[in-house]
């Protein structure tokens, strides 16, 4: 195992998803509710899914384009999206 990347990664989606709204909905979901597992077992399976989406979809992604274009075109979205909400608000 790469372990580098593992802890690129790790760190980079525990920042990205504090605080976002994935996590508020969480909190909104186990603060009125009677059974905190069925929350948190809920929550980590979406993540796994869509993480696994996402990792399917980057593999597939490069073999049709190179991945430092792939990381030009995410790096490019998140400094647009980043400027639209400083300007939205």
């Amino acid at each position: 195992m790469d372990w580098k990347l593992f802890v690129t990664t790790f760190a980079t989606v525990f920042m990205a998803e504090l605080g976002d709204k994935t996590q508020l909905a969480t909190l909104t979901f186990a603060s009125s509710s009677q059974s905190k597992w069925a929350v948190f077992i809920g929550s980590a399976l979406a993540l796994v899914l869509t993480s696994a989406i996402a990792v399917l979809v980057g593999e597939a992604a490069s073999k049709l384009i190179p991945p430092n274009v792939l990381k030009r075109i995410a790096a490019g979205a998140f400094v647009v999206i980043g400027v639209w909400m400083f300007w939205k608000g």
